[in-house]
């Protein structure tokens, strides 16, 4: 159904010939429905597969993608939804739409995507897409991981996050200054032999209601890093791919299987003299301010918040 903004007029499209529910009603109404071969091109460009539709064939995929009946008959291999942080609670992810190029696919395409992790398991072992562009549009393709080896799931990928020391320490330091931390969806993006994660951060003031976007924090192989921009966070990651080979695993376009490298060491990052004073002095204003605010001092809380404030814009810089 497309809907005229200016006017409020309706066009109603066909797009399964075969849906029976459908059938009854063209029949009802014999002029109202039109083909699809006759949709504007330029509403063709915006067609997506529905979200609605897709998260029901994934759920349903779930357990209907066991093909022997004794492993069905005893649920053996039950997938799940995997699991996230959203707001700094775990929630249950849900289909998202992305723009990439599938790996037998020639150019990029628009496509929802649902991960899957096993009924008791938090690591990935698949996931579904639904395509939308053009004679494309309506096809589902799954592609499994071997059980044999480790693809992180996105809980996974979140602990993760969790124990990387400047991102985590920046969360709770942004938490304590008054402001309340979001973490939103998390993406897993595949990219050609491998998997990119990809989660923003918002801050929200207690006294403000638009959370406003600070910060995207990006995984792939064994490194985690944050970034003011996706480009800056990207550049960070993929800039370091001397000093780490991948180890990410994604599908094998011929055999819906992946392959996966061995890791190198990363190399130390070596800090001067001036940063490591800085973040000294950072490291100093902060606990001051904790002792004066167990203490109740609020004034010399208040200094101490604005010196942090100071050396963190000059780390910025």
């Amino acid at each position: 159904m497309v809907i005229d903004a200016y006017d409020g007029s309706l066009e109603f499209y066909v797009m399964d010939s075969g849906d029976p529910i459908l059938a009854t009603y063209q029949k009802i109404f014999p002029d109202l429905f039109q083909g699809a071969d006759t949709i504007p091109e330029s509403v063709q460009q915006h067609i997506r597969y529905p979200h609605d539709l897709f998260t029901i064939q994934s759920q349903m995929y779930r357990t209907y993608h066991m093909g022997n009946p004794e492993v069905f008959y005893n649920r053996e291999d039950v997938w799940r939804f995997p699991l996230q942080v959203y707001e700094e609670e775990q929630v249950q992810m849900e289909p998202y739409y992305t723009i990439m190029r599938l790996p037998e696919a020639e150019t990029e395409e628009f496509i929802a995507i649902m991960p899957f992790t096993p009924v008791n398991k938090d690591n990935m072992v698949a996931w579904l897409s639904a395509r939308s562009d053009g004679g494309e549009y309506g096809k589902l393709l799954l592609y499994e991981f071997p059980k044999q080896q480790l693809v992180y799931g996105p809980s996974q990928i979140e602990a993760r996050i969790d124990q990387t020391p400047e991102i985590s320490q920046q969360l709770t330091l942004w938490s304590q200054e008054g402001s309340r931390v979001i973490r939103g969806d998390l993406l897993v993006i595949p990219i050609e032999q491998s998997l990119l994660y990809v989660e923003p951060v918002y801050l929200r003031a207690e006294q403000g209601e638009l959370p406003e976007l600070k910060r995207i924090i990006v995984a792939y192989d064994n490194r985690v890093v944050m970034g003011e921009t996706l480009d800056e966070a990207l550049s960070t990651i993929f800039g370091a791919a001397d000093t780490v080979a991948p180890t990410a695993t994604a599908p094998d376009p011929e055999t819906n299987t992946t392959a996966a490298s061995t890791p190198a060491t990363a190399a130390t990052p070596i800090l001067s003299p001036e940063l490591e004073a800085r973040i000294t002095a950072a490291v100093e204003a902060y606990e001051a301010g904790q002792t004066a605010l167990q203490a109740g001092d609020w004034e010399a809380y208040g200094a101490a918040q604005e010196r942090l404030g100071q050396i963190l814009q000059e780390l910025e810089q």
